[in-house]
């Protein structure tokens, strides 16, 4: 009885996941290979005052970061975004030249990718405009309008030395293809710290940073710090430092500023516990002790009551070519109650779902602790998380606090919502479905089975599994980020078909997996290329990871026929002809990933990586991008946020906290700019 009951609740989620407001526009800009949309914050208006209060100051916190990332994305990204956004606010000529809308796009590809360097790709990109048009527009600059960096002591009106200076690296760093061509440079055999843009390290080579790391790491303390994850490793007068990202140190201005809105949230917290954790988070700003982030880790994963929450700091290391400094980010949410169901079904099951798991019993945990599980609606983006947002979240990310401790998992369900909104009458499948009955099925299932497949994925996918002991947790290295985020699919792709989730009333027919494995083998395989530039490898860690599942799969199947690349009038279409074995195949896959993890087998990982995860076979390649280029689908997508007014009463107390959604692209990236530039600002 009570599983007919869950059941019923999922069902209506699945159709109505939440009160979306009628005719709301969703789109907003479109260039280069982005579109741009707005998300709602249902639930927002059903606020306490604290509670608008609490996710006012956390927003603010947040939005105070973003200079941070643009700076550890590269070393020349403030001095960029400055320049160009003065150049476009103040340009006098005719908008609608040739080099002006090149120059516009670049603009703003830019502020999508916090910097020079594609989000996804990680090649620099290369300007549409002319170096004759960028020397002009620069020149009519006046002192005032450069950097800080640059120009902070300098008070004439002609053009000192320094403004020349700034120009002349300015010059190599937009149109030089051959100076910084890589944010992150994943090739294997090459020094991955030399040949990478990123800003995380100076004057330093990958050996030196390894051998510094290793020489300071104990193997038998089994509460280690996550090393390198706030500081910037430099060499100098010969000696290999590390620099700590902290008020007094690295982005001290920036993190002020963030430690002033955290207090200001502090006061009004919904209960002890959630007030002590942001008290210790400022804590660890102040210090930069990793000590000091893992006891606010431990106690963020722990106070499940509240009903906001967020992330605010150095969390994923995507963007370290080492995969162990963490990118600034930030995400505001609070508690999608309703839907947040599906969820806690799934964290309450997470030591039957362990137990059962097909890998080593060496690697599993005995006692699966402190797993928590909900669906959120994001009240604000920033940091790494924006533009470009993830769906689902897992953190902490220290394995030994996820061992000890457990883990709290959160799926966004406003922002699938608005992906699934726009996605609506693409003509996706019907191009690249093998058939009618491929179509049908996703048609019907997808939007469950996929949501489901985040719910997996970051619940318990990333908190299964154990080292063994004296494991390095950084052993895995430059290929750890991929294989983990492989190990984690690959446990959700197993469970989406397992019996269990109809018993549990999540499923109804067990025919709902089939949708989201026919998807992911697709976009493994074929449509996730069309992201690729051709001639290129895979580079991005989630693309390698998907490519690398799919991939294997097809190769290790070829002999039972289980998956085929069929072509008929003269395209390619995924046929799967056994689900059934493909889980099969899921399950000894993921087997050996676990494997790897466990034992930090570096050697079997980078062939695993390499092997499956990077290489395109240009002809699939090629007709996947003249297939797309009939479809009119933006590659990539981000958003914008939503803006929070304070209304304030006659005695200049906060009465209440409004929501709007009408603040376009350019107008919010010029406002966080001017208002949320603590390292830039000459005030």
């Amino acid at each position: 009885m009570k599983n007919l009951v869950i059941a019923a609740a999922i069902a209506a989620l699945s159709t109505s996941a939440m009160a979306q407001t009628s005719n709301f526009n969703y789109n907003v800009d479109r260039f280069a290979d982005i579109q741009v949309l707005r998300y709602q914050v249902p639930g927002f208006n059903d606020l306490s005052l604290n509670q608008k209060k609490l996710v006012y100051y956390l927003t603010e916190a947040a939005l105070n970061g973003r200079d941070i990332l643009f700076d550890q994305n590269g070393k020349y990204n403030l001095a960029v975004r400055q320049v160009i956004e003065q150049i476009y606010t103040n340009y006098k000529g005719d908008r609608n030249t040739t080099d002006f809308k090149a120059f516009e796009q670049y603009v703003k590809q830019v502020w999508f990718s916090n910097g020079i360097h594609h989000h996804y790709g990680m090649d620099k990109f290369v300007p549409g405009f002319s170096k004759e048009f960028f020397i002009a527009e620069y020149d009519k600059l006046s002192i005032d309008k450069l950097p800080l960096t640059f120009c902070d002591k300098c008070t004439d009106e002609g053009k000192c030395s320094k403004t020349l200076e700034l120009r002349n690296v300015l010059e190599k760093v937009i149109f030089d293809p051959t100076f910084l061509p890589k944010k992150v440079n994943q090739a294997d055999g090459e020094d991955l710290i030399l040949t990478s843009a990123t800003n995380l390290y100076d004057n330093v080579t990958q050996k030196e940073v390894e051998d510094f790391y290793n020489n300071i790491k104990d193997p038998n303390d089994p509460q280690p710090v996550m090393f390198g994850l706030n500081t910037k490793v430099c060499k100098e007068d010969g000696k290999i430092v590390e620099k700590p990202y902290k008020v007094g140190g690295v982005y001290s201005r920036a993190i002020v500023n963030i430690v002033y809105w955290l207090q200001k949230a502090a006061t009004v917290a919904e209960n002890g516990v959630q007030r002590d954790y942001i008290n210790k988070l400022i804590e660890f700003y102040e210090s930069g002790s990793l000590k000091s982030f893992d006891e606010y880790s431990i106690m963020w994963a722990q106070e499940t009551k509240s009903l906001i929450d967020f992330v605010n700091g150095f969390i994923e290391s995507y963007d370290d070519p080492l995969g162990m400094t963490g990118s600034w980010e930030s995400i505001v949410n609070f508690r999608d109650i309703n839907a947040s169901k599906r969820t806690q079904i799934i964290s309450s099951n997470a030591q039957w779902f362990e137990d059962h798991s097909p890998v080593d019993t060496r690697f599993k945990k005995d006692s699966v602790q402190g797993v928590s599980a909900k669906v959120i609606t994001a009240a604000i983006l920033a940091g790494d998380c924006y533009p470009s947002t993830p769906i689902g979240i897992n953190l902490p990310n220290s394995n030994w606090i996820r061992a000890t401790y457990g883990s709290k998992s959160v799926s966004i369900e406003n922002i699938t919502d608005a992906y699934d909104e726009v996605a609506n009458g693409s003509g996706l499948n019907e191009e690249f479905a093998y058939s009618q009955y491929e179509i049908d099925l996703m048609k019907k299932h997808l939007t469950l089975a996929d949501k489901l497949h985040t719910d997996l994925h970051e619940c318990l996918g990333h908190g299964s599994g154990k080292l063994l002991p004296g494991v390095d947790q950084d052993a895995l290295k430059a290929h750890g980020s991929t294989l983990e985020e492989t190990r984690a699919d690959l446990f959700a792709l197993y469970y989406l078909a397992d019996p269990k989730l109809i018993e549990l009333g999540i499923f109804k027919t067990g025919e709902e997996y089939k949708a989201e494995y026919y998807k992911y083998i697709m976009n493994g395989l074929m449509t996730q290329l069309f992201r690729i530039e051709p001639g290129k490898d895979i580079e991005e860690s989630h693309m390698r990871n998907r490519k690398l599942i799919s991939e294997w799969c097809y190769k290790m199947g070829k002999k039972d026929h289980v998956i085929e690349l069929v072509k008929r009038s003269g395209k390619t279409y995924v046929k799967i002809n056994d689900y059934t074995k493909l889980r099969h195949l899921f399950g000894e896959l993921l087997k050996e990933i676990q494997r790897i993890k466990s034992e930090g087998d570096y050697e079997a990982g980078r062939k695993m990586v390499e092997t499956y995860g990077v290489k395109v076979d240009p002809k699939i390649h090629k007709e996947v991008l003249k297939r797309y280029g009939t479809l009119d689908i933006a590659p990539y997508k981000g958003f914008v946020n939503p803006v929070y007014n304070v209304v304030k009463d006659v005695n200049g107390n906060i009465s209440d906290i409004t929501i709007s959604y009408n603040e376009n692209y350019v107008d919010q990236m010029l406002r966080y700019s001017r208002d949320y530039s603590p390292l830039t600002n000459k005030k």
